[in-house]
């Protein structure tokens, strides 16, 4: 899904208007492909401030077995 950002510092940084989001679906078969990076904990910190109230970061697990943190429609 595509989501109108109107948060004006977001879109200042990120030049777009519109970004990608993934939506919850509660379906263990569903996927989304995608590349896992290793951050430290202010980089997280980082990401949370800049994510808008639309988005929520849940942890979800990966095909490989391990979890990771992704951030979906709130």
């Amino acid at each position: 899904s595509v989501l109108e950002i109107r948060d004006v510092e977001v879109v200042k940084t990120s030049g777009k208007t519109h970004h990608l989001i993934a939506l919850p679906s509660g379906r263990a078969e569903d996927e989304v492909p995608g590349v896992v990076l290793r951050i430290t904990a202010a980089e997280l910190a980082a990401a949370d401030t800049y994510e808008v109230s639309d988005y929520k970061r849940v942890a979800v697990p990966l095909k490989s077995g391990l979890e990771a943190f992704v951030y979906v429609g709130a």
